[in-house]
């Protein structure tokens, strides 16, 4: 019953805004885009930032799709809106048997919002790959992409370089 409410939820949200391409094409990654974004020095991925006014964006792909994400030590999981479930969910990258649960998140302002629990097959960042990752699905239409602890704890160690936009993962 669960199942079959959020992707009755997904899919009305989807046709009422999906005149809203703008989020899809920020958010998501072209090919030219992620060419030398990832290096390996000594065994360490070495994967570059992009800093939008402050902000952090790193290149990731979530279940074969590249995306790029906030990187957000904050957010305790993956996050993402309904507009971006419902866009892997359409390219059959995400199913209703990927569904775990249901929550209520807190976000930064303090505004508590429904979601949904969901697993992600796969999590790459530049060389590295994370398998059966906890991710929220925020019922939230311009909830930006965040790229919270269940997959940054995961990585093991990670050190940043503000100075040249990067992170390593070692």
């Amino acid at each position: 019953m669960l199942r079959k409410y959020l992707i009755t939820v997904l899919i009305i949200s989807s046709v009422l805004f999906s005149c809203s391409r703008s989020r899809r094409i920020r958010t998501h990654i072209n090919r030219a885009q992620t060419e030398e974004v990832t290096s390996t020095r000594g065994g360490k991925t070495v994967v570059k930032m992009q800093n939008d006014n402050g902000v952090y964006y790193v290149p990731c792909k979530i279940n074969g799709t590249e995306m790029r994400f906030i990187f957000d030590t904050g957010a305790s999981d993956i996050t993402m809106s309904a507009t971006e479930a419902m866009f892997l969910y359409k390219q059959g990258k995400l199913s209703q048997d990927d569904i775990i649960g249901t929550q209520q998140y807190q976000i930064a302002d303090g505004s508590i919002h429904d979601g949904s629990v969901v697993q992600l097959s796969s999590v790459e960042i530049g060389n590295r790959k994370l398998t059966n990752v906890r991710a929220s699905i925020v019922d939230n239409m311009e909830a930006p992409l965040l790229l919270g602890q269940s997959a940054l704890s995961k990585f093991g160690k990670i050190s940043i370089d503000y100075n040249h936009n990067e992170i390593t993962f070692e």
